[in-house]
């Protein structure tokens, strides 16, 4: 049953929790700087940070490894075996082991005050499971300009962090902002990554392109173009190629889009491109989701995914493979493809990035004022800045009572 009472937060404490619940690693960074720089804060404010999986749960006491004297408490949300079981074979068509999680797991959560996450399937804790009192931070997790970070959902948390100016702008003109419920901190994952030398995974001076292509069947060039690229590559005496799509591209046997119905198959990578010197293929390490690649690129081969922002971090050439023929001139969904030429197809790929190479200049400006409108820096960390915001916001609730309907076992 639930036990609605007005009561105020205990002592002056604001409990915040940090969820990573995902099939992969390539969310964390977006918001466990942020966890990491509260633990260091010497705050009243209890930090935990939640993991579904030992994998992530590992990943994320490595990276605190960035943040000496960081105080947090983490937490391994283990699922049972008959829902694990059942997980084997229902994720190929939902987020099954993630919404188990997050019911079977309804206990810890009700020992928190604020959830901050950078996703949004965490909010059916309050829309379905009862937690009426849990107050939802959304990270976000890129800062690219695909319609489903602007949809319906994204409008319901209680305070937003965002990037730069662009994701202010798209949720105020969808009719999701709430103005007093936002802060622009900037791109915490920067903090983590950025810098330093480039990295090198060739053994020769040919120019890198990363092709970097999105999962959803309605977007990506992979399933009608993908296996052209790559053999394309092979053949080049010019090029090397690193191959690191978005991580869940092979990870399920069918792939579904949802907003544009489709679906999919991505197949297999055949041996003779794994064989290839000159061709890196990853389809999901650490190396995938730490920027490694689009630092080490040259170019960037791409579709629909928010890498691009990432990569032009350094400005240097673009190419967008359209396999879908999009009307996307006009379309603030596409405009990443602003920053460089659009292709149709994979036949004639090499001359197609030789010409982005050579006109890399016309996009310049357009690369800049993108990454500006996207990318909010300054010269604090931005997971600091993202940490103020959340005190801020927890003092705020402490000065105002709060609907605490728990669930009573």
């Amino acid at each position: 049953m639930i036990d609605e009472k007005e009561d105020s937060f205990p002592k002056g404490e604001v409990k915040i929790g940090f969820l990573f619940n995902h099939d992969h690693l390539h969310q964390i960074a977006h918001s466990a700087p942020i966890a990491f720089e509260l633990g260091r804060a010497r705050t009243r404010q209890p930090v935990v940070l939640l993991a579904s999986d030992q994998r992530q749960l590992d990943y994320l006491q490595r990276l605190a490894g960035a943040y000496p004297g960081t105080r947090v408490e983490y937490r391994l949300l283990s699922l049972d075996d008959g829902f694990r079981s059942m997980g084997r074979h229902l994720d190929r068509f939902l987020p099954f082991t993630r919404l188990m999680t997050l019911w079977q797991h309804r206990s810890a959560f009700r020992d928190l005050d604020v959830l901050v996450v950078p996703e949004k399937t965490s909010l059916i804790l309050r829309s379905r499971f009862g937690l009426k009192h849990l107050k939802f931070v959304h990270t976000r997790h890129g800062a690219g300009d695909r319609e489903v970070g602007f949809d319906r959902a994204s409008g319901q948390f209680d305070l937003v962090l965002m990037s730069g100016p662009k994701i202010r702008d798209r949720l105020r003109a969808a009719g999701l902002l709430h103005e007093d419920g936002y802060a622009i901190t900037g791109y915490p994952k920067f903090d983590l990554h950025a810098g330093g030398t480039r990295p090198k995974l060739f053994d020769n001076d040919r120019p890198t392109v990363l092709y970097n292509p999105h999962c959803s069947p309605s977007l990506s060039s992979w399933y009608t173009e993908g296996l052209q690229v790559l053999e394309a590559f092979r053949k080049s005496t010019r090029y090397n190629l690193i191959f690191a799509p978005h991580v869940m591209l092979f990870k399920k046997q069918f792939q579904v889009s949802l907003q544009h119905w489709r679906i999919d198959r991505p197949g297999e990578i055949p041996l003779i491109y794994r064989d290839c010197p000159h061709i890196h293929i990853d389809l999901g390490s650490e190396r995938s989701v730490d920027m490694s690649y689009t630092r080490a690129a040259d170019l960037y081969l791409g579709d629909a995914s928010s890498q691009v922002y990432e990569f032009l971090h350094e400005p240097r050439p673009c190419l967008f493979l359209d396999a879908q023929r999009s009307d996307w001139q006009q379309d603030p969904n596409y405009r990443h493809w602003t920053a460089g030429p659009v292709i149709h197809s994979a036949q004639g790929i090499e001359a197609a990035v030789d010409a982005a190479f050579a006109s890399h200049h016309d996009y310049l400006g357009t690369q800049l004022e993108l990454f500006r409108y996207s990318f909010d820096l300054g010269d604090r960390p931005s997971a600091q800045r993202g940490k103020d915001a959340i005190l801020a916001f927890a003092e705020r609730l402490m000065l105002r009572p709060c609907v605490d309907d728990r669930l009573i076992a």
